[in-house]
């Protein structure tokens, strides 16, 4: 387990209001291209098949999901995590919390502590209160709780170190929920960019995921040109993810740092660039557990990045 400082002990507010946080010793980050050693993941124990996306939607009136091959591609995916061994902690399973898997969602995890955020949907709400509880357990302190509209963790996207990019599609993020995130970065010295995109694409990090330094996925069929010519203009190298690959959560993967990447199996041109440029590409299949509405990246929350 990493260490612990004793000013670094739980606490419901870390942050200091007018700025100047001081970042973590032994958690967090400074961006999400490190090598990863501890991921927080849910279990797909209660997982059930909701409308709650475009996506879920899709898959519901076309051959909804097994749960059963769901449960077994998420226990793919822990071996893959253990094969880069990256340390697995566990939200605790609750009957209630039937999306539960998707960790990325009820938090989010930065330098300076873990931030509550606020589910859009009734159905998720109380995987916030879950959230709590599991930082309380590891002893990794709360930086904020969001509380100006709704605001979910694939929407919170660091694209490099001080820089993060905030999606806004109004049902699941919405704006007062991003200026309340973005504001309270710029007040850290950070470089913040909010990025409007159409609900139907759920979060940011369907379309735009970092791989590594300056390398970053992103699908150029639907992600606004301004937001490709920032990245561009910070130096960073694009992979293009085509847009039938996105729809299908090929672009939503997940760097572990050191050249090695998970992702999901479907998604063959990413995966072929990857693995051209050298990388060591763990290619798991989701197919199934993909159909209630998310992909590997957004069933993992980094909790701690080593430089």
């Amino acid at each position: 387990m990493a260490h612990i400082d004793q000013d670094d002990a739980f606490t419901l507010r870390r942050r200091n209001l007018a700025g100047g946080t001081r970042p973590l010793n032994g958690w967090g980050f400074r961006n999400e291209t490190d090598r990863l050693t501890d991921v927080l993941l849910g279990s797909p124990a209660h997982l059930r098949h909701l409308s709650t996306s475009s996506l879920s939607r899709k898959h519901l009136r076309e051959a909804p999901c097994n749960v059963q091959v769901a449960q077994a591609q998420h226990k793919e995916l822990v071996s893959a995590y253990e094969h880069f061994n990256v340390k697995v902690h566990w939200l605790e399973p609750e009957v209630e919390l039937p999306m539960q898997v998707y960790s990325r969602d009820s938090s989010v995890m930065t330098p300076y502590g873990a931030i509550i955020t606020a589910m859009a949907n009734w159905w998720r709400r109380g995987e916030n209160y879950a959230a709590i509880r599991a930082y309380e357990k590891m002893g990794i302190p709360i930086y904020d709780m969001v509380t100006a509209g709704t605001f979910e963790g694939g929407d919170f996207n660091v694209i490099e170190e001080g820089c993060v990019l905030i999606g806004c599609g109004g049902a699941r993020t919405q704006e007062e929920g991003a200026r309340q995130v973005a504001g309270w970065f710029e007040k850290e010295g950070w470089e913040t960019r909010i990025a409007f995109i159409d609900e139907y694409y759920v979060h940011i990090d369907l379309m735009v995921v970092p791989i590594a330094p300056k390398l970053t996925a992103v699908c150029l069929a639907c992600t606004e040109p301004g937001i490709v010519e920032w990245l561009k203009g910070k130096g960073h190298e694009i992979i293009d993810v085509p847009f039938q690959d996105t729809m299908a959560l090929g672009c939503n993967f997940m760097s572990v740092g050191n050249d090695r990447v998970i992702a999901p199996i479907a998604s063959k041109s990413l995966i072929g660039q990857l693995r051209a440029r050298g990388f060591e590409v763990a290619a798991v299949d989701m197919s199934e557990i993909s159909k209630t509405g998310g992909g590997i990246h957004c069933m993992a929350q980094s909790l701690r990045r080593a430089a």
